[in-house]
C-alpha cells in the first residue's frame, strides 16, 4: 500500500504534536524556546526532502539542562522505586496508544520499513513492562561476617545523572532501554539523540509530557538535547554525568570512553559489530537461509547486530549461495511505508559512497560479487538513498571484511574440516557483538556456546545475529565495547554497589583476628 510521503508527515506531526521547527532541549515540562540561531534541517532519508528543523543546545542551555537533571535527582533518588515504575508503567501505556504514529515516524525519520518502525515501538513497550517489575527487584545479597554478632549485605544505589548517546538506527528503542531501567534505578537522564533522527525524539517526550504532570514527576528527571557530536563530546567529559551509555561507531565509542575514562566515569559502549552465522552441513539449511536474508537486509544492513559474514561448510557453499541469489533477485526495495517492501534506503548520502567504495575494495581484494554492488537510480530511486542489497564471495582475512560497513553487504565465506575452523573464522575480527551456527548436531551447538566457542556477547543456535529480545542483557566484547543494557541483571550499571557491615554486639572484633588493644 503506498501513501503520499507529504500528507503522512502532515498527519504523523500532527498526532505527535510535532511541528516543523522543534526547540533545542526539552527537562521533561519545560521547553527550550525558539530561536533559529543554530537550526538544522531534518531530511528523510526516503526522497532527501526536508521534513522539519530542530536546533541545537547552545551551551548556556547545556548547564541549564544539567543543573535541572542534578536537581532533580535530588528529588527522585528519593521517591519509593515502586511508585518510579508507576510513572514507567504509565508511559508504556501511552506508547501502545501511539504505537502506529510513533512507528511511521521512525520509518519516515531513519528509513526502516514500517514493520522494522512498529518492532521497535514494541521494544520500547516491552522495557517499560520489563522495568516496572524490575522497581519491585532491585535486590542486593547478605553474607555470613566471620566477626561475631555482625552482619553484612549488599546494597544498590542510584548513580545520578544517565547520559545516553544514541545512534540513527534505532532512534528511540535505545533511549528507552537505558532510560526506563535508570528511570526505576532511581537515576535521571539526559538523552542526546543521533542529529540525523532528532524528531522521533522529539515525539517520544511531547506523549511524555502529560503524564509527568499527571504525576508530579519533578522537572529534569527526563531530559532532551538536540546536538551534534560537540555536545555528545561535552557531555563525555562532564563529571557531573557519572554514567555515559553510547551507542555509536567504534570510532565514536574510543572517543568516549577515553574522555569519560580520563575523569574516571564509567560507560556503556554498544559499539560495532561483524556479526556472522556458521552454516553447518548438519543444519536445516532453509531456515538458515531465511535467517541470513533477515540479518543482512533488514534495516537495510544498518543494525549493530547485522549479519555481516556467512561462514559456510564447502559442501553445501554452492548451495546456499544459489538460494540466497534467487532471493535476492525477489526483493523489493523502496518506501519504507510501502508494506509491500522489504528494504528501504540508506541513512544519508554519506552511506550510499561508502557503501559504493566497500564494493570496490572487495574486487581490489580478489573478491567477487555474486549479486548487487550497485546504487539504485531511476524513478522513486533518483530522490533518496537506494542501494541494491550485495552478495560477495570472499576471504576473511580481506581489509573490508574486518572492518564493518554499515550497509547491505553480506560475505560468503568458506570452511573445510570441522566445526572449530569456522569458529575460528567467526573469532578472528575485532568485533564481538552477535553470532549465530546452525546445526542440528548437539556437539557442534555446545562446542559453539562452550569457553573454546563464540567470543561474542550474543550467541544463538538456530536462529540469526539480528532481532534480540529485551529480556536479556544486551552487548558485546572486543571492541564491540563490552558494556550491557536492557534485560537480566543490567540495572546494576546504572546503579553504585555499597557493601554495609553492622555490628549489634558490644565488642569490636576486627577482621582477619587482628588484635589492636588501646
Amino acid at each position: 500500500m503506498k501513501t503520499n510521503l507529504s500528507s503522512e508527515i502532515a498527519s504523523i506531526f500532527k498526532k505527535l504534536q510535532i511541528s516543523e521547527t522543534n526547540p533545542s532541549y526539552c527537562t521533561g515540562l519545560n521547553w527550550a524556546e525558539i530561536n533559529g540561531e543554530k537550526a538544522f534541517a531534518v531530511t528523510t532519508p526516503i526522497t532527501n526532502e526536508v521534513i522539519g528543523h530542530a536546533e541545537e543546545v547552545s551551551s548556556d542551555d547545556y548547564e541549564k539542562v544539567i543543573q535541572t537533571a542534578q536537581t532533580a535527582f535530588n528529588k527522585w533518588r528519593l521517591i519509593p522505586a515502586p511508585q518510579r515504575g508507576e510513572v514507567v508503567r504509565q508511559y508504556g501505556l501511552v506508547l501502545r496508544k501511539f504505537k502506529h504514529e510513533l512507528g511511521t515516524l521512525v520509518s519516515i525519520e531513519c528509513g526502516k520499513i514500517l514493520q522494522e518502525g512498529l518492532g521497535e515501538v514494541q521494544e520500547m513497550i516491552d522495557i517499560c513492562d520489563f522495568a516496572v517489575g524490575l522497581s519491585r527487584q532491585l535486590y542486593g545479597f547478605t553474607m555470613h561476617s566471620e566477626r561475631p554478632q555482625h552482619r553484612m549485605y549488599e546494597h544498590y544505589h542510584p548513580i545520578g545523572v544517565v547520559g545516553i548517546i544514541s545512534s540513527f538506527n534505532f532512534p528511540v528503542a535505545v533511549w528507552a532501554w537505558n532510560t526506563m531501567i535508570a528511570a526505576v534505578c532511581g537515576d535521571v537522564t539526559v538523552w542526546k539523540p543521533s542529529e540525523k533522527v532528532p524528531l522521533t525524539a522529539i515525539a517520544c517526550f511531547k506523549i511524555f509530557s502529560d503524564i509527568l504532570q499527571e504525576n508530579d514527576v519533578p522537572e529534569g528527571v527526563f531530559n532532551l538535547i538536540i546536538g551534534g557530536a560537540a555536545v555528545g563530546a561535552q557531555m563525555s567529559k562532564d563529571s557531573r554525568i557519572p554514567l555515559i551509555s553510547a551507542t555509536g561507531s567504534i570510532v565514536m565509542g574510543k572517543k568516549v570512553g577515553a574522555a569519560v575514562g580520563s575523569r574516571l566515569g564509567k560507560s556503556i559502549l554498544e559499539l560495532g559489530g561483524n556479526n556472522a552465522i556458521i552454516i553447518s552441513p548438519n543444519s536445516d539449511i532453509e531456515m538458515a537461509v531465511r535467517a541470513a536474508v533477515f540479518g543482512a537486509v533488514g534495516t537495510s544492513g544498518q543494525r549493530c547486530t547485522s549479519t555481516r559474514r556467512l561462514i559456510i561448510h564447502e559442501d553445501i557453499y554452492n548451495q546456499i549461495a544459489d538460494r540466497l541469489i534467487n532471493i535476492y533477485k525477489t526483493l523489493t526495495i523502496g518506501s519504507p511505508l510501502d508494506e509491500n517492501n522489504l528494504a528501504g534506503p540508506l541513512i544519508d548520502q554519506d552511506s550510499v559512497a561508502k557503501y559504493l567504495n566497500a564494493i570496490l575494495e572487495i574486487k581490489r581484494a580478489g573478491g567477487k560479487i555474486l549479486y548487487g554492488g550497485e546504487a539504485l537510480t531511476g524513478g522513486e530511486y533518483d530522490k533518496g538513498n537506494y542501494v541494491l542489497p550485495t552478495i560477495a564471495a570472499v576471504q576473511n582475512d580481506y581489509a573490508i571484511v574486518q572492518e564493518e560497513t554499515f550497509a547491505p553487504i553480506l560475505y560468503l565465506i568458506k570452511y573445510n574440516g570441522n566445526i572449530e575452523n569456522a569458529i575460528h573464522i567467526q573469532n578472528d575480527v575485532k568485533q564481538g557483538l552477535s553470532s549465530a551456527i546452525f546445526t542440528n548436531s548437539l556437539r557442534e551447538s555446545e562446542l559453539f556456546l562452550s569457553h573454546a566457542g563464540s567470543d561474542c556477547g550474543i550467541a544463538n543456535v538456530n536462529i540469526g545475529t539480528s532481532g534480540a529480545e529485551i529480556g536479556g542483557a544486551f552487548g558485546g566484547e572486543k571492541e564491540t565495547g563490552g558494556g550491557r543494557e536492557s534485560g537480566s541483571d543490567a540495572w546494576k550499571f546504572y546503579m553504585r554497589r555499597q557493601t554495609n557491615t553492622i555490628n549489634y554486639g558490644t565488642s569490636l572484633p576486627l577482621a582477619q583476628g587482628i588484635k589492636f588493644d588501646v
